[in-house]
């Protein structure tokens, strides 16, 4: 049973109720994870942000989505497992493959090395090696792309703790991060 509602964009008022309209006009639906953000007006508002801002950047959207699958995994997320599946099936991404950045890698070198320095962000709380940051840029990552790693991560820690502490209610066809670190 979910710890905190989630807000129904129906009945939201004030500024909520804007940023749910905002993003069920650009997504065409409004994710239980979204509506619970919205408690918090400028928390929803500040990850929205991130989001946008991070689209802008040098990681493609595939990238992202990797990052997104592989902090899932690393936090054991099941929500956000589920949702950066749905959306990585839609970005063409075979089952096997999300299933192996779930678990922190990727049959293509560069991203697996990306996926791993992800890990490694969560595993250690940013306070990685310099060998570490020695296999990212040997794989091809400069810095720009380190920081823009780093916020990926940062910007999937805050959905994957606010579904742990709400109990976030899985709108997406469920994945569960257990089974598939197993597999």
């Amino acid at each position: 049973m979910t710890r905190l509602q989630a807000i129904d964009p129906q009945i939201a008022t004030g500024e909520a109720k804007e940023l749910l309209d905002g993003v069920q006009k650009k997504l065409g639906l409004v994710p239980n994870v979204l509506r619970t953000m919205a408690h918090s007006p400028a928390a929803l508002k500040t990850y929205l942000a991130v989001g946008d801002a991070l689209a802008t950047g040098n990681l493609d959207t595939k990238s992202r989505e990797a990052i997104a699958l592989s902090v899932a995994g690393a936090n054991q997320c099941d929500y956000c497992a589920s949702a950066h599946t749905a959306i990585s099936k839609g970005l063409k991404v075979e089952d096997e493959e999300i299933s192996r950045r779930l678990n922190g890698t990727s049959e293509d070198s560069r991203l697996a090395a990306a996926l791993e320095f992800a890990n490694q962000i969560v595993e250690k709380r940013g306070f990685v090696s310099d060998d570490d940051l020695q296999r990212v840029r040997e794989a091809g990552h400069d810095d720009e792309a380190i920081v823009e790693i780093l916020a990926n991560v940062v910007a999937n820690i805050l959905t994957n703790y606010l579904n742990h502490i709400a109990d976030t209610e899985i709108d997406f066809p469920k994945v569960e991060v257990a089974q598939k670190a197993a597999a």
